[in-house]
């Protein structure tokens, strides 16, 4: 079991327990998948940018990216539907908490000038999106071989009801909120 997964059981969920009154240990909320989204509009023009975003997000999530293709025709970006823009992994069980306690603890302090993250993220079901500019902050990436300083989407899914449950969740697994 890994450490922050041991430490949501032994340490979390009480706290849940005592501060929302939950009745039934399946309504406590929890972490159900992160989902890693890397979006190249820059692709249409140079694919080699896909190849090497897809092997980075590799790198960072420790699984194979899914390469995410256009929906629509969008004449004025000269896009056409079908054609590669983007990357995206999703993480579940052990690596979802390997990747999170990677994020919390190594990546985000990285950051420059990091006072934390916006607590206002929240999308009103209880799940969060975080936007980061650059995923060099990540210690997989090698500084040296990277062609273009990408952006990162990461988006974390909870079971919980409401954002505050959820905040509260994310709070608690050491999430770095501002004040």
């Amino acid at each position: 079991m890994s450490q922050i997964k041991s430490y949501y059981t032994s340490e979390v969920v009480p706290k849940l327990k005592e501060k929302f009154q939950y009745k039934n240990p399946m309504q406590i909320p929890r972490i159900k998948k992160i989902v890693l989204n890397m979006g190249l509009g820059e692709a249409i023009h140079n694919i080699k940018l896909l190849d090497s975003a897809a092997e980075e997000l590799k790198v960072i999530a420790g699984q194979a990216p899914v390469i995410t293709r256009a929906k629509k025709s969008i004449a004025a970006f000269k896009l056409r539907a079908g054609m590669p823009i983007g990357c995206m992994v999703t993480l579940r069980r052990d690596r979802m908490y390997d990747f999170f306690f990677k994020l919390v603890n190594i990546a985000l302090p990285r950051v420059r000038d990091f006072r934390g993250i916006s607590g206002k993220a929240f999308d009103g079901a209880g799940n969060y999106s975080l936007g980061i500019k650059e995923h060099i902050i990540f210690p997989e990436i090698d500084y040296d071989k990277i062609d273009k300083i990408k952006g990162l989407n990461i988006s974390i899914v909870t079971t919980a009801e409401t954002d505050e449950e959820a905040k509260e969740l994310l709070k608690l697994l050491g999430m770095p909120f501002r004040n």
